[in-house]
């Protein structure tokens, strides 16, 4: 259960002694697993005892954040991204196929999952996961007998913020359930026969309603100035801590900051872990818009299967960037619109055009323009025409302006830290205190 505000701190204090053992399991891209492995590292530095476990090809990429311990959980999530059912679902005609392709992506490598999780929870004193398979992950706590929190990094429970319209409550909560039930249907078959392998009793209520009716501490991981309102909506229950990033240096740095310097400031490129298909005519694509406008390209390849090649003055592709560094740096950010792009590109003051792919990045291109720093189009739609169309609205518009002034209602990310990692302890401890 999540821990009440009252005496927070006192009561950690009281509680904790020596040190505290932390399983954490999060499967995702890199962006799901960042924000975990920033509260990992903190956790560790404190003194406690941190074990994680993420998806094989980013093993790596967690190593390099300064952890000591790292598993590899489930399977690639890269290979699963590419999948078709993910971003070529609405090609997907036979909704049979649709259903039965969802399922086996869901479901992919839990009985795995469940037993690398096992293990790593053996003397743990809390799990905590990130927004996906964590019904998988509290059934792991439960068998365990331990406390689960899971990092969310979007609203993903019942609530008025996140729809195209604005609904009462009373409407909301049945849409939910909706939603919620679909999703139960599709990951049913995995969680019962995990139940079955742990010894635990068969449930007969949704996972979702599980967690909400136990109490389990969810921490919204992302800014609280994306959806207002919803923070007193959920109050203690789902704290809004900020959003959670590494702010990592790289190693294309130095060269990014000449490149910059030699010229009028960029606008930024990068989509993340999404596949993008044709990526060398994306790359076209985006080098001829800016080309008429007159304006610089910085291109971060990310997970797009592209050459080196030598930079321009107009033009620089490079695998990855130091987005706190570089983005301030620019005169617009052009990204998927995932979470931690998002609050980047609008933590850095800059107008933000959304080119959304899939999952929840929807839902960021919603608040990128309600905010009134940016504006947004589906990935798919986007031709040349459009990409010169929507650049000219956001350099030309309102759109930095008001971006500079949102900059001031973002968490800074060392806040957003303190806030989580104590909110951990404090549950850890107590339950450590209750033995």
């Amino acid at each position: 259960m999540a821990p009440a505000p009252r005496d927070r701190h006192t009561r950690l204090r009281e509680n904790r002694s020596g040190t505290i053992k932390f399983a954490i399991a999060v499967h995702g891209t890199r962006g799901d697993i960042e924000p975990a492995a920033v509260v990992a590292r903190e956790l560790q530095r404190r003194g406690h005892d941190v074990r994680m476990a993420v998806p094989p090809n980013l093993v790596g990429f967690a190593k390099s954040a300064g952890l000591c311990s790292v598993d590899c959980y489930g399977p690639d999530s890269q290979r699963q991204l590419e999948a078709e059912v993910f971003h070529d679902w609405f090609k997907l005609r036979n909704p049979v196929k649709v259903l039965r392709q969802a399922r086996e992506y869901l479901a992919d490598g839990w009985a795995d999952m469940s037993a690398t999780l096992t293990r790593l929870a053996t003397g743990a004193d809390m799990i905590l996961s990130g927004t996906t398979y964590q019904e998988l992950a509290a059934n792991a706590a439960e068998a365990h007998g331990v406390p689960f929190a899971a990092l969310h990094y979007f609203p993903v429970r019942a609530n008025n913020h996140i729809l195209p319209v604005r609904l009462p409550l009373s409407l909301v909560e049945p849409l939910w359930s909706v939603a919620e039930w679909s999703h139960w249907r599709l990951v049913r078959p995995a969680y019962d026969a995990q139940r079955r392998a742990l010894g635990l009793p068969h449930s007969r209520i949704r996972a979702v309603r599980r967690m909400v009716e136990s109490g389990v501490l969810e921490i919204q991981a992302y800014d609280k100035v994306f959806f207002p309102g919803l923070e007193a909506q959920w109050g203690w229950k789902r704290p809004l801590v900020g959003t959670l990033t590494l702010q990592s240096a790289t190693d294309f740095d130095d060269s990014v900051n000449s490149w910059i310097a030699a010229g009028r400031p960029p606008i930024y490129f990068g989509f993340g872990s999404m596949p993008v298909d044709r990526p060398a005519e994306t790359v076209a694509m985006i080098a001829n818009a800016c080309r008429e406008l007159g304006e610089r390209a910085l291109i971060c390849s990310g997970a797009m299967p592209l050459e080196r090649t030598a930079a321009t003055l107009d033009v620089m592709v490079v695998p990855s960037v130091n987005h706190a560094a570089v983005l301030p740096r620019c005169r617009a950010a052009v990204h998927h619109g995932g979470a931690g792009t998002t609050a980047a590109s609008v933590r850095s003051g800059v107008p933000t055009l959304v080119l959304w792919i899939g999952a929840d990045q929807p839902v960021w291109a919603t608040q990128i323009r309600r905010l009134g720093v940016g504006t947004s189009r589906r990935f798919s739609a986007t031709t040349r025409a459009t990409l010169r169309h929507d650049l000219r609205t956001v350099l030309e518009s309102g759109c930095a302006a008001r971006a500079r002034q949102v900059v001031s209602l973002m968490t800074p990310p060392s806040q957003s830290l303190t806030t989580t990692v104590a909110l951990l302890e404090e549950l850890a401890a107590l339950r450590r205190g209750g033995r």
